[in-house]
């Protein structure tokens, strides 16, 4: 039997590092060559590490939030054959562990301890080494108290179970297991006492604080914002658009669509837009690099799409929307949409924005305040659209109004470059025919 030491895979060019977002396997397990061990995450895109070979998993180098540099032992497996690692003792396996003690020192060590303890208690009396276990009408009742401001109550998960299903409020319970934690005999005595549940006594203060540790995804996103507010000083600029003739155009297309086409939302029509925009002010698509005092104009127009998944916030990027019409932009969309949402888009599908689009959809408000995504020095944040009354000048007529939130690096982008950019974009979609005119 030998051992073989998995390493912290090199992710992609350039990473450095990469977070453990998940283990799928832990010490003891027996696994197959090609399973799955873990799952780690950089630049929002997770990455699965499978093993090499077959054996059983000896030693876990890390805990899921850790991040760890490429290159770094990661898993010890023991494999049958000689291995690529030295063998290691038991307790150098462990991830974690209490330093080792020789017998003869142990035993040297608790001899004065138990004299000590002798002349602590001179005449302590024996006791029954098994005491027969109180009747149940031998138990008193235990007081139901309210625990200390954010004592969390301690039971396993079906005590907790249980306890939902009852009704019971478990900060009412007192447990008379170890450290205080509630027992399935604790339920039976708080309802075998009249107070199966709180709800008839009135409300009851919730002084819980339960503790949830910011890894993988949400750690990304924390970092990216924090990084972006702290850097970036924004100026949000919103406009109404009226998108009657856009929607009639987008209806005429969508149902007129080939089987092979996407179904058109206005997101493409925006893009499109955008492109028309950025000609007349290319230093919109653009990074700045403030520690180098740089701006690097962008001649690709790389457009992400902030797109909200069950693990949060992801923004895939379409490539190179200057060289798409709107079915190709449209299925490029969708394309990177079930990829975002099913946790399978690659860092190549994350990566490289030039300039963002944020929406809400039908949840997007009246107006929003989009974070800009750093290094970029623009973000197009659109609102949902209503049917509004508007004036045109002898009577009000309805129209299909939307908010475009749009927030810039004003560092670089005065006020005046920010106004001009979404009134162009504005007209183009109040006039979508002028979307399709070259030149």
């Amino acid at each position: 039997m030998g051992e073989h030491v998995i390493k912290m895979p090199d992710v992609g060019e350039g990473i450095a590092e990469a977070e453990l977002v998940e283990w799928h396997v832990k010490v003891g397990d027996l696994v197959r060559e090609d399973a799955v061990l873990a799952a780690v995450m950089t630049d929002k895109a997770t990455v699965e590490i499978p093993s090499p070979v077959e054996g059983k998993i000896l030693w876990l180098g890390a805990e899921v939030g850790d991040v760890v540099a490429i290159g770094s032992p990661l898993i010890r497996l023991e494999i049958e054959g000689e291995g690529n690692a030295p063998a290691t003792r038991p307790q150098e396996a462990q991830h974690e562990g209490p330093p080792s003690v020789t017998p003869e020192a142990l035993q040297s060590a608790s001899k004065p301890v138990q004299a000590d303890r002798a002349a602590e208690h001179p005449r302590q009396l024996p006791r029954e080494e098994n005491p027969p276990p109180p009747r149940p009408s031998d138990r008193e009742p235990k007081l139901s108290t309210v625990r200390a401001e954010g004592e969390k109550p301690l039971a396993s998960p079906s005590v907790r179970q249980r306890a939902r299903d009852a009704g019971v409020d478990l900060r009412q319970v007192p447990g008379s297991g170890p450290a205080g934690r509630i027992t399935h005999e604790d339920i039976d005595d708080f309802i075998a006492h009249g107070r199966q549940s709180s709800k008839g006594y009135g409300l009851v203060p919730n002084t819980s604080v339960q503790e949830v540790k910011v890894i993988g995804l949400r750690r990304r996103i924390a970092e990216k914002m924090a990084l972006s507010k702290s850097r970036i000083p924004h100026i949000t600029y919103v406009e109404e658009v009226d998108m009657t003739a856009l929607e009639d155009l987008r209806a005429a297309l969508n149902q007129q669509r080939r089987q092979d086409q996407p179904k058109l939302t206005i997101l493409p029509f925006l893009m499109r837009a955008m492109v028309k925009a950025i000609a007349e002010q290319p230093h919109l698509n653009a990074h700045y690099d403030d520690e180098a005092g740089i701006v690097r104009q962008h001649g690709g127009i790389h457009i992400g799409i902030a797109a909200q998944t069950r693990a949060g916030l992801v923004v895939p990027v379409v490539k190179h929307v200057e060289a798409r019409d709107l079915w190709s932009c449209g299925a490029e969309l969708n394309r990177l949409s079930d990829e975002a949402k099913a946790g399978t888009a690659t860092r190549e599908d994350l990566t490289g924005s030039t300039i963002t689009i944020t929406s809400l959809g039908a949840m997007g408000g009246i107006a929003t305040t989009p974070v800009i995504n750093h290094p970029e020095v623009a973000i197009i944040g659109v609102n949902k659209m209503a049917v509004r009354p508007v004036w045109d000048g002898s009577s009000f007529i309805p129209r299909k109004m939307m908010n475009l939130s749009s927030s810039f690096d004003h560092r670089v982008v005065d006020g005046w470059d920010a106004a001009v950019f979404i009134q162009r974009i504005k007209s183009l979609l109040e006039t979508p025919a002028l979307i399709f005119m070259e030149g």
